[in-house]
């Protein structure tokens, strides 16, 4: 048996029903460094989204945020970020999400971002375009990047590495109407499908970040690879562009200079 898109929806709602719940809590925060958080409620949604993706799909592998590998098939492939924007959750930012991707040989071929908040669900299946709450979406149609207002966000170790993202930042907080720092990659890459957000590039992330968003992305018309222009963004450490085909090119120059 094989997933369809309608059961990663599924998942990402009932995944973003506990974060739902238990936001504007008290957490329980602890530090896999000193600006990477985890709450309670990470693994709490976590927990639900394995234990079902393990009974539904047992000999499956799985690829998630908090607790790695779970050994499976390498042909069946799913990514699980339970709660991505943890910084914005234990503040009270609301600003986070749920993400679901699954690859099939090697290939995502489904996605799921929930934004239980706002109830957004984007989502995506290749080949055959990409959604929101049922609409379809279309990234923007600006070309020139005095028109532009682009999204980043800043890797975890941006206290001690030289790769800090801060450069480009500069570089493009001149040239654009405003770089935004949101704080959930999956989402950011959901915006830029929707066209409310014309591009978007970061540094030193996680598959289980944009897998379900890059394939949105992807399927709203976005043209996505890594920042030196390599198709496969997914390899560790992930580093990512994604914008229109117009603006795409533009901010690849930028990049590279």
């Amino acid at each position: 048996m094989l997933p369809t898109l309608p059961d990663l929806e599924s998942l990402a709602r009932r995944a973003g029903d506990i974060l739902r719940a238990g936001y504007e809590g008290e957490h329980q925060v602890d530090y896999k460094g000193a600006i990477d958080l985890v709450t309670e409620v990470d693994h709490q949604s976590e927990a639900f989204l394995l234990g079902e993706i393990q009974r539904l799909y047992p000999d499956h592998q799985i690829v998630s945020e908090e607790i790695g590998l779970v050994p499976g098939s390498e042909g069946h492939q799913w990514y699980v970020d339970p709660l991505d924007g943890t910084v914005n959750y234990a503040h009270g930012v609301p600003f986070f999400s749920v993400s679901i991707a699954y690859a099939r040989g090697g290939t995502v071929s489904l996605g799921a971002v929930y934004d239980p908040l706002r109830d957004e669900l984007f989502s995506a299946e290749k080949g055959r375009g990409a959604f929101l709450n049922g609409r379809r979406l279309q990234v923007s149609r600006v070309a020139e990047l005095e028109r532009s207002l682009l999204v980043t966000g800043f890797p975890y170790d941006a206290w001690s590495s030289p790769r800090n993202n801060l450069e480009y930042f500069g570089r493009f907080a001149r040239m654009t109407q405003g770089v935004r720092r949101l704080g959930s990659a999956a989402l950011d890459l959901c915006y830029v499908a929707a066209g409310r957000l014309d591009g978007y590039w970061e540094l030193t992330l996680h598959p289980w970040d944009v897998a379900a968003g890059g394939l949105i992305a992807a399927e709203a018309g976005a043209q996505i690879t890594g920042l030196d222009g390599e198709v496969d963004y997914l390899a560790p450490p992930c580093s990512l562009l994604a914008a229109s085909p117009a603006m795409y090119a533009k901010m690849l120059a930028v990049l590279k200079e």
